[in-house]
């Protein structure tokens, strides 16, 4: 079945008509298991629901025109990193002021700390930018591992390198986001 969804891609990039009406049935269950792994651990009043994660990734990944589909493991990374500016997007809109905001959105992460239960959303994004400028490839990591829920044999095939790199920069990534995100929950 992975290698329908790559077929489809490419159909899809080649121009096909039908072909988002193709890939989406057979990567909807997965995506939506994406969306509540991600959404796991909320407080009982969040208001993002995985099937309307799943969703507003869908719009987005439709309204994609200059992806060159390779497989269907490229398009979970892509999807991995339109869920992750959903959620960020709607950590903001949930946080301001002006809205009745205060308390952080918080997400269940363990993937820092197995010991972390829960983290500010917008400071894990906050910290994957900073990460993003010291080292792209390490913060590309954490986005696939993270949010796309990628295996380190997937990330390796979307990154174009071999798994002991990915396990490598993903142990360093963590413990760089561990001490960054230890270094802000004690600034005030």
């Amino acid at each position: 079945m992975p290698g329908d969804v790559t077929s489809e891609l490419l159909l899809l990039k080649a121009g096909s008509a039908d072909g988002w009406a193709k890939v989406i049935p057979r990567v909807y269950g997965e995506l939506r298991k994406l969306a509540a792994a991600r959404l796991r651990g909320q407080a009982e009043n969040h208001t993002l629901q995985p099937t309307e994660l799943v969703h507003e990734a869908y719009l987005r990944l439709i309204r994609q025109r200059r992806v060159d589909w390779q497989s269907r493991t490229h398009f979970f990374g892509v999807a991995a990193h339109m869920m992750r500016l959903i959620l960020i997007d709607h950590a903001r809109r949930r946080n301001r002021v002006k809205r009745g905001g205060g308390k952080a959105w918080r997400v269940e992460i363990n993937v820092v700390d197995p010991r972390t239960k829960t983290l500010d959303v917008d400071m894990l994004d906050q910290a994957l930018d900073r990460l993003e400028q010291l080292d792209p490839r390490q913060s590309r990591i954490v986005e696939l591992r993270y949010f796309g829920g990628l295996t380190v044999d997937e990330t390796a095939e979307v990154l174009g390198m071999s798994p002991k790199t990915v396990r490598r920069d993903w142990t360093v990534a963590r413990a760089w986001l561990y001490g960054e995100l230890r270094k802000e929950a004690r600034e005030p």
